[in-house]
């Protein structure tokens, strides 16, 4: 089977100020704010959507086709993800613009300033999907341009390839209109609770009447994990994974598309399929940037067990 991971590729530039950005900022002055940070720490690392999901599949033993659009400076980050055994042939690369770029600035207080450059994610991919199987192959579309947000849903289901709709950070340029197409056959919606208010309001849709377009919404609650609501009633919660010291939750929600996505292939029902995502979000989270993280599949498989009991059959051969 083939999985297909549609989204944003990007650098994050996350710099540190040693200060509190409150104590350089004048209340009365904010129509003629001018202000500079002088930051002691910057790091830059591979990031957006699609390629985070695809590093996490990547760690779980799958090869995900990733669908998305990189610029000139990408040469870095193909390397890497080549290192990984991951396909390149679903990027399409624009040699007159810079990946998407991201530059977060994180005083002491953990207040964050973002500016973000999408560059190369105004390019729709353009991809030909020239080998999908829809008895076999699964998909997801996650946050990235725009175009292939609302062009990917009609044409996974004209293919029959059963597709997740991962809206995300994208939500606030998606229209309702868009949004009830994109979900509108689509075998899984998963966002966090405050994105899944969102789409109800833009879409003037109540959950249970989402549940009549699509056959999964699949909720995550932060540290009280996730709610998994099916088209057939199931309604059940899947607790999130203690770990001792959380660092970065950034990329977490990431790690558990990858998780839920490696369960679904392997045959698992959602809900058992969202406890790997848990799992799987779980590493992400101990490790600052969203792929640093790294595990054995003895590992992955001891921290389930302890979460969840017994590690499931058919697991067993798809790892």
């Amino acid at each position: 089977m083939s999985i297909y991971v549609s989204g944003s590729l990007a650098f994050d530039r996350i710099m540190t100020f040693p200060g509190n950005f409150q104590d350089h900022i004048l209340m009365d002055k904010l129509h003629m704010l001018n202000v500079s940070f002088m930051v002691d720490r910057m790091e830059e690392r591979n990031g957006g959507c699609a390629g985070n999901i695809a590093y996490s599949l990547a760690l779980l033993g799958e090869k995900p086709v990733i669908v998305s659009s990189a610029g000139r400076d990408f040469d870095g980050y193909a390397a890497r993800l080549r290192e990984l055994g991951l396909p390149l042939d679903g990027i399409r690369r624009d040699p007159a613009v810079f990946t998407a770029l991201c530059y977060i600035t994180t005083d002491m207080n953990s207040n964050q300033i973002t500016g973000f450059y999408p560059g190369a994610m105004n390019v729709p991919s353009d991809y030909a999907f020239p080998d999908l199987d829809a008895e076999k192959d699964l998909a997801i579309i996650s946050p990235g341009n725009v175009e292939d947000m609302c062009r990917l849903p009609a044409f996974f289901r004209g293919k029959g390839v059963p597709y997740i709709f991962d809206p995300g950070q994208q939500l606030p340029v998606l229209s309702g209109a868009d949004l009830r197409e994109a979900i509108e056959g689509s075998f899984a919606c998963i966002t966090n609770d405050y994105e899944l208010n969102m789409i109800c309001k833009a879409t003037g849709m109540s959950e249970d009447e989402l549940l009549g377009r699509t056959l999964w919404l699949v909720t995550t609650l932060g540290a009280a994990g996730c709610r998994v609501r099916g088209a057939d009633g199931t309604d059940v919660r899947v607790a999130s994974v203690p770990v001792e010291r959380v660092v970065d939750p950034t990329g977490a929600g990431d790690a558990q598309r990858a998780g839920l996505i490696k369960g679904l292939a392997a045959g698992l029902a959602m809900p058992e399929a969202a406890r790997l995502g848990s799992v799987s979000a779980s590493f992400a989270i101990e490790r600052m940037g969203t792929q640093e993280h790294r595990y054995t599949p003895a590992e992955f498989q001891k921290r389930y067990e302890g979460a969840f009991g017994a590690w499931p059959a058919e697991l067993a051969a798809a790892w």
